[in-house]
């Protein structure tokens, strides 16, 4: 039995301080059953590491539930989310369960589907192109530097999201800063700042708040036919959509659309970098460019897991399980499983077959997963054509978080083509 107390797989410092714990996820995944963890701080909890485990679970949304919240947070958390009586009282698809859920998920599945998205085309190439264009014009001579975590990956689905979400492009500055204080809650960098962290919290929920409703009210009074109308003027059963539930929606569709995007972009990045042969094969191949998104999201795993709670006592492939425990469904450790991928630690574009859960699988498949492979791969094309070889100009730097995980700092160096 593996001398493993979970501190590692669920604390944000952990992740900040020594990143992705992969050596421990490979240990757990060669146990029969599994293993109980009782990190100090932390409830304790059940890690769900292999590809066929999560799979199983996650179709069986009546056993295992979401409502209880799908974060496994500190003692100070669970304090400050007490006594918050804002972003805690949001209500998020990702939170509910079945029929719940299901009636929620279609107030904006029409909108997420192949055919919708083909409609904001425009909006992404533009928003890539242009932050291409910046690069090459950054270049002295042939060769640039750029931070590319927080100027490229943070603003390219910044731009589209607010697009969609009626956000007017002066306050985008101020979204991302709010979207960073969010899921980066426990990094210094990034969270926001005050000594009473309960205060801080509010004081973030109320300027989210303040944000969408004045979004949500101008829609309202002047639909347009964008997600910010769609969800603003949104029914659930014949009765309008609540406040709570609206507010939401908002939220979760930009800060959980935004924050994957972006650390997919910075991580799928640091791997071409650290990969120079595989960059090369994708700029002689352009039609790799989609099975290349499909490795940098199995690669990055950016939501890196969902907590569900056993419904009641129960047997789970012979093992017994109480009502209430939790079960923490590792994503990032599937993507490595040794029984579904071959040379699974091996970054390789052209990946087939690449079954990997990083949009997750079952009941709560990511909505917006048409938006978020159209936007990597807008990118991943402009950068191709253009950029002739990536490297990196420094350490890059992970984010303090354990839920939604990915590089804080990535700085980069790059030869801009001749053709450019």
């Amino acid at each position: 039995m593996p001398d493993i107390d979970g501190f590692d797989l669920i604390a944000p410092q952990a992740y900040g301080e020594r990143g992705v714990p992969h050596d421990q996820w490979r240990a757990l995944r060669r146990l029969d059953q599994l293993h109980h963890c009782a990190p100090e701080g932390f409830d304790a909890f059940y890690p769900v590491v292999r590809h066929d485990q999560i799979c199983e679970i996650s179709k069986q949304p009546e056993r295992f539930l979401s409502r209880f919240g799908i974060v496994v947070e500190s003692e100070e958390q669970k304090q400050i989310i007490e006594a918050d009586r804002g972003i805690g009282q949001m209500r998020t698809i990702i939170g509910m369960d079945p029929p719940e859920h299901r009636d929620y998920r279609k107030v904006a599945a029409p909108w997420f589907t192949p055919r919708a998205i083909d409609r904001i085309a425009p909006i992404v190439e533009e928003s890539a192109r242009t932050l291409v264009d910046t690069l090459v014009e950054r270049a002295s001579g042939s060769e640039g530097e750029c931070e590319f975590a927080s100027e490229v990956a943070a603003a390219h689905p910044l731009r589209v999201l607010s697009t969609i979400l009626g956000v007017p492009r002066e306050k985008e500055p101020q979204l991302l800063r709010l979207t960073n204080e969010l899921f980066a809650a426990d990094d210094p960098d990034l969270q926001r700042k005050g000594e009473d962290r309960t205060e801080a919290v509010q004081a973030l929920a109320m300027e989210f708040f303040q944000l969408f409703q004045a979004i949500i009210e101008e829609r309202r009074a002047n639909p347009t036919d964008d997600l910010a109308s769609l969800l603003a003027n949104a029914t659930v059963n014949g009765e309008p959509m609540g406040v709570m539930e609206t507010l939401g929606y908002y939220l979760i569709t930009f800060t959980a659309g935004h924050d994957t995007t972006k650390n997919a972009l910075a991580g799928g990045i640091h791997a071409l970098a650290e990969h120079p042969a595989e960059f090369e094969k994708l700029k002689r191949n352009p039609d790799l460019v989609p099975s290349a998104v499909e490795e940098i999201v199995r690669w990055t795993s950016p939501v890196n897991y969902m907590r569900r709670v056993v419904a009641e006592d129960l047997e789970f492939r012979g093992q017994k399980l109480r009502k209430g425990e939790n079960l923490v469904l590792f994503y990032a450790s599937a993507n490595r499983d040794e029984a579904i991928f071959e040379d699974p630690y091996t970054f390789r574009i052209d990946r087939s077959p690449n079954p990997h859960l990083a949009f997750g699988i079952g009941e709560h498949f990511c909505l917006g997963t048409h938006l978020a492979r159209q936007s990597q791969r807008a990118l991943l094309r402009e950068l191709i054509g253009r950029v002739d070889t990536l490297e990196l100009a420094g350490n890059p730097t992970q984010i303090a978080s354990s839920f939604v995980v990915g590089l804080k700092k990535l700085p980069i160096r790059y030869r801009v083509s001749q053709a450019a």
